[in-house]
């Protein structure tokens, strides 16, 4: 694992341990539910430890996104703002890497 897939990861990782939280409400998200929510972002993480680009991943962080919109109803809308800048570098660093190897 490289320094960029290990960055992301431990975002993913953060994100994963907000959406977790019992109280969340999933209501206003493109999810189902929690474990759909869970699913999917370990689907994510799962693809990016194996090196690969989960095309998905930049919508779930993207302003009125599903995260976004569970932390807005859920009450961790600033926690998510921090998360989602952490985000964007180790994404952007990751996408560099992954376009070098190609």
């Amino acid at each position: 694992m490289t320094g960029e897939n290990a960055e992301l990861i431990r975002v993913l990782e953060e994100t994963r341990r907000w959406l977790a939280l019992p109280e969340n409400d999933f209501s206003w998200s493109s999810w189902v539910d929690q474990a759909a929510a869970l699913r999917e972002v370990d689907e994510d993480m799962a693809a990016v430890a194996r090196g690969e680009d989960p095309t998905d991943l930049g919508v779930l962080f993207a302003p009125t996104g599903p995260i976004q919109e569970v932390s807005l109803s859920s009450g961790w809308g600033q926690e998510f703002l921090v998360l989602a800048r952490q985000f964007e570098a180790a994404w952007e660093a990751y996408r560099a890497q992954l376009t070098r190897r190609r």
